[in-house]
């Protein structure tokens, strides 16, 4: 964040253009938010906070509390399944009511954390990982998805680094393609090895013993351990379970939600069926086009996440240290 401009990576390019896009106000973020522009828990999460201070810095002098009011219901508007999104926009909400610095440090506070948690999340991964594991990851929880680390991958970046010749299988993720187009690229651009695989494809992979551990990230966990991630984790938590393969959750405490009891209670983010019904690429000559791959005349549903019940989760790797997925474990990390 320089002044009041907010720079990220504008991920709707990616892998076939990197492009950094600039924001100099709080809807500009906002749309960036919605839009997919920047995705992903923790970078949603920087993302508004830094929106958040965004509009403390242009709110003006008379109404000044209804604007800031009206830009935090904008802001919380914009992905509702996130809690990173909601713990940010509270912090830098309550630090901005006592001065416009303090909102500006809160939100860069709140991304520096970010990218500590996720380097302590790998540093507790990695000790899931043995030598030669091959791991299914879903969606993207790499550096794309947070300030830098990640979540999923940040044990597969720290066995990398120490030579455990790990290999990762990477869902295509479907409808959006975050792990074809994301998360393949993160790990083709760090050098190791992976093949991407259709999403129908975790259940045969497991069935032959080719999957050794699964991780994945969250978008919100509730208070006894239920999970939302992207759409499809739960079918791949519900088959990692009947062949007995690990399936841990990456998260930071940030994304835990005590006011949530459990999954029944969180909201799911419905989008536009336009990411189901099309696609975007390149042609041969290297341009962008975006090209409808459904039946014309036929609409689709598109829920963004599912959720996963705690019982199919081996556990929850966190910058604290791995729990389990429960009441007790998750309250112990708040105490």
């Amino acid at each position: 964040m320089e002044g009041a401009k907010v720079q990220m990576v504008e991920q709707n390019l990616l892998p076939f253009e990197f492009r950094i896009f600039e924001s100099g106000d709080y809807l500009t973020t906002c749309h960036a938010i919605k839009t997919m522009i920047v995705r992903g828990a923790g970078a949603i999460g920087a993302a508004a906070g830094f929106a958040m201070a965004q509009a403390f810095m242009s709110a003006p002098v008379d109404g000044f509390l209804p604007f800031i009011n009206k830009a935090r219901s904008t802001i919380e508007s914009t992905r509702p399944t996130a809690r990173n999104l909601f713990y940010a926009v509270e912090k830098v909400y309550q630090a901005g009511l006592q001065s416009v610095d303090d909102a500006v440090k809160s939100a860069l506070a709140i991304a520096y954390k970010d990218a500590a948690d996720s380097q302590a999340i790998g540093n507790f991964g990695n000790q899931l990982i043995k030598p030669g594991f091959r791991i299914e990851t879903h969606c993207n929880a790499g550096w794309l998805a947070f300030v830098d680390f990640g979540t999923a991958l940040s044990p597969v970046y720290k066995a990398y680094a120490e030579n455990k010749n790990v290999f990762v299988w990477v869902d295509d993720t479907r409808p959006r393609g975050q792990g074809a187009r994301l998360t393949a690229w993160e790990l083709n651009n760090a050098g190791i090895p992976h093949k991407i695989v259709p999403d129908t494809a975790g259940a045969f992979l497991m069935s032959k013993g080719k999957v050794d551990l699964m991780i994945v990230g969250a978008d919100r966990i509730a208070a006894n351990g239920d999970t939302a991630n992207k759409i499809g984790t739960f079918e791949k938590a519900i088959v990692a379970k009947t062949f007995g393969i690990p399936f841990y959750v990456a998260a930071p405490t940030s994304t835990f939600d005590l006011d949530c009891k459990s999954g029944d209670e969180i909201v799911i983010e419905e989008r536009s069926d336009e990411e189901v019904l099309y696609q975007t690429g390149t042609d041969e000559e290297g341009d962008l086009k975006k090209i409808r791959v459904a039946s014309p005349g036929s609409s689709a549903i598109n829920p963004a996440f599912d959720v996963t019940p705690a019982a199919y989760i081996t556990g929850i790797i966190t910058e604290k240290g791995i729990i389990g997925a429960n009441l007790e474990e998750i309250q112990g990390l708040f105490k």
